[in-house]
């Protein structure tokens, strides 16, 4: 057993919510190591500083990682922390995702100051999001809307609603509340009108996977539940290759030892979506997320995957 911690820096995103995410694990680390100090180190990565193109076309959401990366590699930094659904599912040696934390609300907000739901828009309403998932799912059940692409971090994306450029935004309702901004929350998507990016609510530690140390220090802020629901849904993602060019959503539930999970692949219009479900014991989380990888392939998902992650669309 390591002894425990005199000194540990978290790599972290310069954002408000970024921030915030970091501070609460430094937080839950000095409850339990109350004599080590523990540091950020803030950084601005490139998915910060491009901000004038969708995440689809500069490189997906790995562009948030790697810099944090680079700060394990030079020991600049012991642990890095994210939101979840911006890890890259298929994480490569020598890095490794130590823990996954206890997960937060994982819907979709709607967030406007006009408007109370989606269904009260009227046609033409400007809605912007970041995100395809949520695009083509909108998109199909409200075709007469009007979808932007929204980027930059909350406050940004919160300001441009203010100045009137959008009748309404779509955000994570997890970072809202984490910021106290849940008042801005009009209503909630329910997980049927808008099925929730794998690992969405949840923060996942990255670490260098050769630092045993980092591992049994960090153990005690994992929560068994969900990771066995993250594992289930990045899965998915991995079987499929998933990326920010493709709508696509995974979100797994626990009811006692049973794992539910049911996921989707899209056109980005909307105007197909393939959905697939299966349940099983919580010990076979990766199997049945492969399970209903090959269940979306086999409804035909491979036709849209093919062509979204083709070099030619993706230039």
């Amino acid at each position: 057993m390591a002894a425990a911690p005199a000194k540990l820096v978290i790599a972290t995103r310069a954002s408000r919510l970024a921030l915030w995410q970091a501070e609460h694990v430094r937080d839950r680390l000095q409850a339990i190591y109350p004599d080590c100090q523990v540091s950020l180190l803030t950084m601005t990565t490139r998915g910060d500083q491009i901000l004038d193109r969708t995440l689809s076309k500069i490189g997906g959401k790995g562009l948030f990682v790697k810099e944090l990366e680079t700060a394990l590699l030079d020991g600049r930094a012991d642990l890095a922390v994210h939101s979840l659904k911006d890890v890259p599912v298929d994480m490569q040696s020598p890095f490794a995702l130590s823990v996954i934390l206890e997960r937060d609300d994982p819907r979709d907000a709607f967030v406007s100051n006009d408007f109370a739901s989606l269904d009260a828009l009227p046609a033409g309403a400007v809605v912007g999001t970041s995100s395809l998932r949520r695009e083509s799912q909108i998109r199909q059940q409200y075709p007469q809307l009007h979808i932007q692409a929204l980027r930059g971090n909350l406050d940004t994306r919160l300001g441009k609603l203010d100045r009137g450029e959008y009748a309404a935004i779509i955000l994570a309702a997890a970072g809202l509340s984490r910021l106290g901004l849940a008042s801005r929350i009009r209503s909630y998507l329910s997980v049927e009108q808008s099925l929730p990016a794998a690992g969405q609510g949840a923060l996942g530690i990255e670490i260098l996977e050769q630092r045993k140390d980092m591992h049994e220090w960090l153990a005690p802020l994992a929560c068994p539940s969900t990771a066995a629901c993250a594992l289930a849904e990045r899965t998915v993602s991995r079987v499929l290759g998933g990326s920010c060019q493709v709508p696509l959503a995974a979100f797994a539930q626990l009811d006692g030892n049973t794992l539910s999970i049911a996921a989707l692949v899209a056109e980005p219009d909307g105007t197909r979506i393939i959905r697939s479900q299966v349940s099983g014991p919580v010990s076979s989380a990766e199997q049945l997320g492969e399970q209903v990888a090959h269940d979306l392939l086999s409804k035909g998902a491979n036709d849209i995957l093919s062509r979204l992650l083709s070099p030619d669309t993706a230039s």
